[in-house]
């Protein structure tokens, strides 16, 4: 069983950044590859970011260039740095923790943490 909190959004003006952080407990964090995705207000939840077990990483279009997925393993730990916000970023982030074993595929989210872009 993983738990995951989310922390570090909140109101930031267009142009500007944040840093998300997203703390989890249990075991064998490192073996799970760790995703950001958002759900911006009346559209589905998407695929951000995401980070594998290796370090291997991947982006949605729209964030490529702006955002960063970074994990600590040592901290069980994993961060979205986002610059260059824009309003259209504007959505509940929310982590993602997976892994796939012995033909199960383990999934787990966070509770979600809001991030607005607004002058």
């Amino acid at each position: 069983q993983v738990q995951l909190v989310e922390s570090g959004g909140g109101l930031v003006q267009p142009g500007g950044s944040l840093r998300l952080s997203c703390a989890a407990s249990g075991s064998n964090f490192d073996t799970y590859a760790m995703g950001w995705y958002r759900q911006p207000p009346g559209k589905q939840r998407e695929l951000v970011a995401v980070i594998s077990s290796g370090g291997n990483t991947n982006y949605a279009d729209s964030v490529k260039g702006r955002f960063t997925i970074s994990r600590d393993n040592a901290k069980n730990t994993v961060y979205l740095q986002m610059n260059s916000l824009k309003p259209e970023d504007t959505a509940v982030y929310y982590c993602n923790a997976r892994r796939g074993l012995l033909g199960i595929d383990y999934v787990y989210w966070g509770q979600g943490t809001q991030v607005t872009v607004s002058s």
